[in-house]
């Protein structure tokens, strides 16, 4: 990655998700519940948040997914 290039995040929610509403509590702005009451990122692609880290780990069913665009790896949450 360009060092000159800000860092972009990636976040994903899976089919696992019960819809505890812990992500939107905790990544306000980063997370909303939807219709069928399962989580979705407000928008796909970020610049990294402390707050979306802490709503991966803190999924009970560890539904979140969040990967650095520029190399495609996981983001250890």
């Amino acid at each position: 990655m360009d060092a000159g290039q800000p860092r972009v995040w990636r976040i994903t929610v899976k089919d696992t998700c019960v819809g505890s509403g812990m992500c939107a509590a905790i990544a306000d702005g980063y997370f909303v519940l939807d219709s069928d009451d399962q989580s979705r990122p407000v928008a796909e692609f970020i610049a990294p948040a402390d707050s979306v880290r802490y709503a991966a780990v803190s999924c009970p069913m560890e539904a979140i997914e969040v990967t650095d665009t520029a190399t495609g790896e996981t983001i250890d949450c």
